[in-house]
């Protein structure tokens, strides 16, 4: 059995509850435990850093030692929560050796709050990776009871689940295929699109509202007319700007 120290984020227990509800019944269909982190806070969202690299890194720091404290990789279901932590991992392992009075600067601030030290034992891991290089392709292939056949699926990968990181270890940044070979391994049909690796326009809806809108009217678009029954993202944030904002796309001139 598979076991994660499970990061939910923000987004998953509000917005988009289905996603919580969803990742916690794949994982008992698939056998994998998942540890939630009850305790852990929130990644930033890439928002601390424009502040503070030390905020968003201590932060973070803070939320990987909480699953290093359970000797497990952490998981989550966030593409952007898996770029920033994932992006503070590689940052502070790098510091560990070449900057370690950075380092000891972190952690000197978690012991200043009583947390656990940053040690750098484990590994930030989406549920997309963990499903495909963990888990294996082959046995999903093997669980599968209802096959998806006849339905045409359009992957969404967003930005910070390609390119939060320097090295992605389970997928190439600019023509990635693991989605696509996650819907073939459930009987569906990928669909290949223009705008699939492209930002959503969330990131800038709190400034540039429509812009936003018509950058995600123009993905769905792109989706629809290359045969696409549903949009598949591993982001929550990516769902809410290509889902849940559809009217809003609609009424700002983009068809969807």
């Amino acid at each position: 059995m598979l076991k994660y120290a499970y990061f939910p984020g923000c987004v998953a227990q509000g917005a988009c509850r289905e996603l919580d509800r969803s990742t916690k019944a794949l994982a008992r269909k698939l056998d994998i435990e998942l540890i939630e982190l009850k305790q852990a806070s929130c990644c930033g969202s890439g928002t601390f850093k424009e502040d503070s690299q030390l905020l968003e890194d201590t932060v973070n720091a803070r939320n990987i030692a909480l699953a290093e404290d359970l000797n497990l990789p952490l998981l989550t279901h966030c593409s952007t929560c898996q770029g920033v932590i994932g992006h503070v991992d590689e940052r502070l392992k790098a510091a560990k050796d070449n900057d370690p009075a950075y380092f000891d600067r972190v952690n000197g601030l978690l012991a200043q709050e009583h947390c656990s030290p940053y040690r750098g034992s484990t590994d930030v891991k989406h549920l997309l990776w963990a499903i495909v290089a963990d888990y294996g392709l082959e046995t999903v292939r093997e669980r599968v009871t209802k096959k998806l056949a006849g339905l045409k699926c359009a992957a969404f990968y967003g930005c910070y689940l390609l390119r939060g990181e320097t090295h992605l270890a389970y997928d190439d940044p600019y023509n990635p295929r693991s989605m696509e070979n996650l819907f073939e391994a459930v009987g569906a049909t990928p669909v290949i699109y223009a705008g699939r690796t492209k930002c959503c326009g969330w990131p800038l809806s709190s400034y540039a509202t429509d812009k936003a809108f018509s950058m995600a009217g123009m993905h769905l678009q792109a989706a629809i007319d290359a045969g696409a029954d549903c949009l598949v993202t591993p982001c929550p944030l990516c769902h809410l700007n290509l889902d849940s904002r559809q009217p809003e796309v609609e009424k700002s001139g983009v068809k969807r």
